[in-house]
This record gives C-alpha cells, sequence and structure tokens, in this order.
C-alpha cells in the first residue's frame, strides 16, 4: 500500500484496471476530500451530496473496469466532471418533475401577465440573452469558466471556490476579473450588451 501511495493517478487507474483493487483505495483517499466539498458546496445538502459522491466513484469504477477511461494525466479533473455531470443530472431531473402542465388549466399559465413579473415577450428575450452569455461562456479559458459559474449560477462566495478549486482567494477574483473582461470582449466583437459586474 505504501508502493501505492507514491504512484501517479495514471498508474494507479492502470492498476486498478489489471485488478488491483488496493489501487483504487487509494485513489478514492486521494481525492475524496476535494470532490466531496466540490459536490457539498455546489448542492448544500449533506446526504444529496454523500449520494452523488458515492454515484460518482461508482461511475468511475464502472468506466475503468470496461476499459472505457482515456483521461491520461487528467484523473483528477475527468472525476470532477462525473460529478458535475452528475449533480446537473439531478438538477434537470428535479426542474422536470416540478414542472407544470398548461393543459390541465382553464387558466392560460405562461400567457398571462397577472401571474408573471414580466410579459412572455420579455421573458423570450431575456431566456435568448442567458443562452447568448451560456455560448460565451464555453469560449472561457476552463480555470475562469470554473470561477464564472460557481459565482454567478452556484452562488458560490469567493472562499467557498478558493476552497473547492484549491486555489487562493485572490487567485479566484483574479479569474473572475479575466473572465468578465474576456466576456466584455467577446460580447463587443459580437454587438452584444452585457451586464455582468
Amino acid at each position: 500500500m505504501d508502493t501505492l501511495s507514491k504512484m501517479a493517478d495514471e498508474e494507479l487507474v492502470i492498476s486498478y484496471a489489471e485488478g488491483n483493487n488496493d489501487a483504487f483505495d487509494v485513489l478514492l483517499h486521494r481525492h475524496k476530500q476535494q470532490l466531496y466539498h466540490y459536490i457539498f458546496y455546489t448542492v448544500r445538502d449533506s446526504v444529496l451530496a454523500e449520494d452523488i459522491f458515492q454515484d460518482t466513484f461508482i461511475k468511475a469504477i464502472t468506466t475503468i473496469k470496461q476499459g472505457r477511461y482515456t483521461e491520461t494525466g487528467k484523473f483528477k479533473a475527468w472525476i470532477m466532471r462525473i460529478a458535475h455531470n452528475l449533480i446537473i443530472d439531478y438538477f434537470r431531473q428535479k426542474r422536470n418533475e416540478n414542472s407544470v402542465s398548461n393543459d390541465a388549466c382553464e387558466v392560460d399559465l405562461f400567457n398571462n401577465r397577472m401571474l408573471c413579473e414580466d410579459t412572455v415577450e420579455t421573458e423570450m428575450v431575456k431566456t435568448q440573452v442567458f443562452s447568448d452569455v451560456r455560448k460565451m461562456i464555453d469560449f472561457l479559458p476552463a480555470s475562469q469558466r470554473e470561477v464564472l459559474e460557481m459565482r454567478y449560477y452556484k452562488e458560490l462566495s469567493f472562499k467557498e471556490i478558493a476552497d473547492v478549486t484549491g486555489v487562493s482567494i485572490n487567485t479566484a477574483l483574479g479569474r473572475m476579473r479575466y473572465a468578465i473582461l474576456n466576456m466584455r470582449k467577446l460580447a463587443e466583437d459580437h454587438k452584444m450588451i452585457l451586464t455582468m459586474s
């Protein structure tokens, strides 16, 4: 086990794929704290975080055992991405469970101005702007995109972002600053108006 603890992640993945279960225990021990913190800070529910944490490692185990792991040199990023995708899947499912059908109502819920803050047209414009911003975020460098998403979409504080990403608060702030500058440049290039500050 002591020898395993000195091995790189990729060596451990290969060892585990070849049948050494202790190798995966080392990977789990090495990354569990940061992975769990990331999930917990995103979902803000310890029971849910534990479930997603377990599902993440089950998916990782299955993928490695089936010989489909191809992320050479990037195990940590790969396992974080699995967790991120499972979190997104969970919230999509919750949103679908809470959606309301307009067919069962005598009153038109979706086009009734009395039941919404803005007109349907205004909401459609907002949705389009949100979609455009989302596309621009995809053009940012990964580190800037990560901080921006945690701050604006997950509403994490800069201290939480620093903890989750394993960087200093100043680094997180710097990445956010450059993300916003890059977004403004993209907006100017595409004649869009951004109100991020």
